[in-house]
């Protein structure tokens, strides 16, 4: 298979119904980790389709592989997918990808702003800083820049500094740094170290920037980083995330998307047992934030739940 890493396989019990890669992200990532789950737990109980799990180079290539059709479903981020169909940013200068289509959203990854700096109360403090916005063409950058752009910023007001989740913490440490974005999943591995050994404090967006904000880039949905979540942050703090969302190639069936749909949320118990991730599947977030059409087995599902998706 063309750009995978590593496979995992289950015992099927279904032995009739067809293979259908599941592209997720490198193999020590929770992409990868949480296909794992879907495939242990969902593959005995499937009739139309086993998952064989595939580690990637996550959202813009799992889309790629889904274009070329080297796979049939796929964990990726709802503003890259965005980018995708519309042929901008990450992918820029390509042709618009077309032969893929959401089935739900999984959980958010959240825009966290990490800084120490006690004079940073909001993203407008952050004009004249040294501030981490990701790796050169990532996600994360991106998201930067559209956070700004809410403020009415630009790249042009902060000092860039492109790095790593694991480089902005220790720069953040050693005062290198005074902010940095970091997209993920909370609790987040690095800033959660860095929470340990040094007061951090999170910046909060505003209900009038957010909505700014979304109503330019419908793939937003506002979050709340729970006080506690990080040492010595006390409060809640406000701010947007993207999502973590399972897609499928248009070729595969309305039946087995259908089929695939109900399993996750008909075994959600016992996918929790093997990924905690899956606490955040319900139905109201499974659909909100999508920024491209629903492939027609999952607006089958939705509907029948009494929710209607475009």
């Amino acid at each position: 298979m063309a750009g995978a890493l590593a496979l995992l396989s289950f015992g099927a019990t279904n032995v009739k119904a067809d293979n259908k890669y599941l592209v997720t992200g490198g193999p020590m990532g929770t992409y990868f980790a949480v296909g794992g789950a879907m495939a242990g737990v969902l593959n005995p109980v499937l009739t139309e389709s086993q998952l064989v799990v595939a580690s990637s180079g996550a959202s813009k290539a799992n889309l790629k592989m889904i274009e070329d059709k080297d796979a049939q479903f796929a964990t990726v981020q709802n503003d890259v997918m965005f980018y995708a169909l519309n042929g901008t940013s990450l992918f820029e200068g390509e042709d618009p990808y077309v032969n893929f289509s959401a089935v739900a959203g999984l959980y958010d990854e959240t825009i966290q702003i990490v800084t120490g700096d006690e004079s940073i109360q909001s993203v407008a403090d952050l004009a004249g800083k040294r501030v981490s916005v990701g790796d050169v063409g990532s996600g994360v950058e991106f998201n930067a820049k559209q956070i700004l752009e809410a403020y009415g910023m630009s790249f042009d007001d902060i000092t860039v500094v492109n790095a790593s989740f694991a480089d902005s913490a220790d720069a953040l440490e050693k005062g290198e740094l005074d902010a940095a974005f970091i997209v993920a999943g909370t609790p987040t591995t690095a800033v959660e170290e860095l929470a340990e050994s040094y007061k951090i404090s999170l910046v909060q967006l505003d209900e009038e920037h957010i909505a700014e904000l979304q109503s330019t880039y419908n793939f937003y949905t506002e979050a709340v980083i729970p006080a506690g979540t990080y040492a010595g942050v006390d409060s809640d703090a406000v701010t947007v995330s993207v999502r973590a969302t399972l897609v499928a190639s248009n070729e595969v069936s309305e039946t087995a998307v259908y089929e695939l749909l109900k399993a996750m949320f008909d075994n959600k118990d016992e996918l929790v047992k093997k990924h905690e991730k899956f606490a955040a599947l319900n139905l109201e977030d499974a659909v909100k934030g999508m920024s491209v059409p629903f492939h027609a087995g999952a607006k089958k599902y939705y509907e029948e739940q009494g929710i209607t998706v475009d």
